[in-house]
């Protein structure tokens, strides 16, 4: 979502130094991005584990330790059975079969197991990268492409993992997010059964758990695109500064079926991030908040304490005004709107009842567009549930809309 953190163009600082958009704002203008070979590797065969055909079971029988389970992983990690799909165009996915060979192998998009796993080295990246903004960005871009109108996948949008490769990365909204898939992507090597759809949001959700925010109750299963060509076109995501605010998050979000109290509450992810004039043309060089990082220093963000989740956004925007923060005319036109300001003026007063519906609305556009296997999802938390006067914005911010994009502590220079 280009908006709010994510849709909205979101303020998920990228680690070394990542510009960020979250879903909320799209860049109007195009930025060049650095072209990644291991982002390349995204493509067809790189990623997650692939099931394995009948005619490769008696193959694999000889390395198997245990009759009763089968892990599969990836094409290129398993010597013995490569030369088997040669020819064959295997589907991104994770299986086991819990009855030896005799059973058709129960496959899933990811192996529950290795999400876990891959959840921990998330957590390790955001302890000494700091990069919870870029994250939350990455996870809100790939599914804040869905059109509810489109009903066919991949053509549709959304959590796909199509992100990864080059040509949307180019997108303008997407400008700075080749930093997240670096600091990601050694996580995504380690971890072949888990697709990229996945472990973007996986990234998102715990870079917002991390950061103090609610508890999201996300689930997984999410299956990759194969190819480029399946990426959606450019336009999707929200600007951030339209001729008008309000009816352009309505536009946007609304073709991907969230309502206005959604809106509001994605908005609030903003709490985290900062934006870098010289990459979105929004904001200040640096401010009292932002002149020592962490990370790269630098930007101005919309909150003093922004690697901190809370409802210092609403609370800042309607009360502060203070001049080092930054206020786009997207945000302005949450206190501005009369339908926005009801859900602004409760998250203001209220962080309990704001982290209730940002969890909720967090979770849905992480499953926007997803086609899941198997159908249900994989959940791999136990029990997770969601821990629950007018201005005008130039008066706080500069800079025209070239390309909104939040900049992370741990976003890298470019």
């Amino acid at each position: 979502m280009a908006h709010h953190h994510s849709l909205l163009s979101p303020s998920l600082p990228t680690t070394p130094t990542a510009a960020h958009s979250h879903i909320h704002t799209s860049p109007s203008s195009s930025s060049s991005t650095p072209a990644m070979a291991s982002v390349a590797l995204g493509g067809a065969a790189a990623t997650s584990s692939r099931c394995l055909l009948p005619s490769a079971r008696a193959s694999l029988s000889l390395s198997r330790s245990s009759p009763s389970s089968l892990k599969c992983r990836g094409l290129g990690s398993s010597p013995l059975i490569s030369h088997l799909f040669l020819s064959r165009k295997a589907s991104p996915m994770a299986c086991s079969s819990s009855r030896g060979f005799a059973a058709a192998p129960k496959c899933a998009a990811s192996d529950p197991e290795q999400l876990k796993l891959a959840k921990e080295d998330i957590k390790e990246l955001l302890k000494t990268k700091f990069c919870h903004p870029i994250l939350v960005r990455l996870g809100w871009h790939d599914s804040g492409t869905y059109n509810k109108n489109i009903e066919e996948w991949p053509q549709r949008g959304g959590a796909n993992g199509s992100l990864r490769f080059e040509i949307e990365l180019k997108h303008a909204a997407n400008a700075g997010l080749v930093n997240a898939l670096k600091l990601i992507q050694p996580i995504k090597d380690k971890y072949s059964g888990v697709t990229y759809a996945d472990l973007f949001q996986l990234a998102s959700a715990s870079a917002v758990e991390d950061a103090g925010g609610p508890k999201i109750p996300m689930k997984y299963g999410r299956v990759d695109v194969s190819a480029p060509e399946q990426c959606p076109e450019e336009g999707r995501l929200p600007d951030a500064g339209p001729s008008s605010p309000a009816d352009h998050l309505r536009e946007v979000f609304y073709r991907m079926g969230l309502n206005d109290k959604e809106i509001v509450a994605l908005s609030g992810a903003h709490t985290l991030g900062r934006s870098r004039p010289e990459r979105s043309g929004w904001g200040k060089p640096e401010t009292k908040y932002t002149k020592d990082g962490p990370g790269a220093p630098g930007g101005q963000s919309w909150t003093a304490q922004w690697l901190k989740f809370d409802n210092s956004y609403f609370k800042d925007i309607k009360e502060k005004r203070d001049e080092d923060l930054l206020v786009l005319p997207t945000d302005a036109a949450l206190f501005e709107d009369p339908s926005f300001k009801v859900f602004a003026e409760k998250y203001a007063e209220d962080q309990e009842a704001f982290f209730k519906d940002y969890a909720e609305a967090h979770a849905k556009l992480s499953n926007l567009g997803a086609k899941f296997d198997p159908p249900e999802g994989i959940v791999i938390d136990d029990g997770a549930q969601p821990v629950p006067e007018k201005f005008v914005a130039a008066k706080y911010s500069s800079g025209k809309v070239v390309n909104m994009e939040l900049s992370t502590p741990c976003s890298f220079g470019q």
